[in-house]
């Protein structure tokens, strides 16, 4: 059966391109992908297996068995309830476009709040002993989406905060530049605080956004574990 396989971040760059289709026998597998794709360009052993697999724009086990003209998208490992509260307003998005604080906490301002936080990752120069120079980040756009309105649903089922927004830019950022940014709003600011954390945590260890670091001398994607 053929199969389409989409690639992010060091597997797209270790084979060359972001999407191959694959003939595969009847009832394979995810796992199975990844190991013809391992036989077929060996530049991937340099780097860890899938954190996940999806199909058709759905998270699936590695066991998951594939059909005709199915596409299987692999996760890399990122660097770093669904039915949200009815009183807790969610944005989630993601953005080519310079990340604005101000236009963030406006977005989750309230008459009945008494405190917002507001948190933003930024573009620092020094990184792991390397003097960066920019940042470039992609993301599995749908997945990524469905995934922050995911986790901005927990923090709501968990604190009764009462307006998300979570925003990450993707592209090419320079040293200084807003790379992510969380604003939740409570009516006290234990809450905002735990909510804000809570999510920019969540986000960095489930969400299908890579991170390449540029140096003077080279780069790499975060959290994949290449040379």
């Amino acid at each position: 059966m053929r199969i389409a396989v989409r690639t992010f971040a060091a597997y797209r760059q270790a084979i060359g391109q972001s999407a191959v289709v694959l003939e595969l026998p009847p009832e394979a597998t995810p796992q199975a992908v990844w190991a013809v794709l391992v036989a077929e360009y060996p530049d991937l052993r340099r780097f860890p297996p899938p954190a996940r697999y999806a199909v058709n724009d759905e998270f699936v086990g590695p066991e998951h068995r594939l059909g005709e003209q199915d596409e299987v998208a692999l996760i890399p490992p990122v660097s770093g309830g669904d039915n949200p509260a009815v009183t807790t307003e969610i944005q989630v998005g993601l953005t080519r476009a310079p990340i604005d604080p101000g236009a963030l906490v406006r977005s989750v301002g309230d008459p009945r709040a008494g405190a917002v936080a507001l948190f933003c990752g930024t573009v620092r120069a020094h990184s792991r002993d390397r003097d960066v120079r920019s940042l470039e980040y992609e993301a599995y756009d749908l997945l990524a989406e469905r995934e922050m309105r995911r986790i901005a649903a927990e923090a709501a089922e968990r604190w009764p905060v009462l307006r998300i927004a979570v925003v990450h830019r993707l592209g090419h950022l320079g040293v200084g530049e807003i790379s992510v940014g969380v604003a939740v709003s409570s009516p006290h600011r234990p809450e905002a605080f735990a909510a804000a954390r809570y999510l920019i945590d969540t986000l960095k260890q489930t969400v299908p956004i890579w991170k390449k670091e540029v140096w003077a001398d080279g780069e790499e994607w975060i959290g994949s574990g290449g040379d």
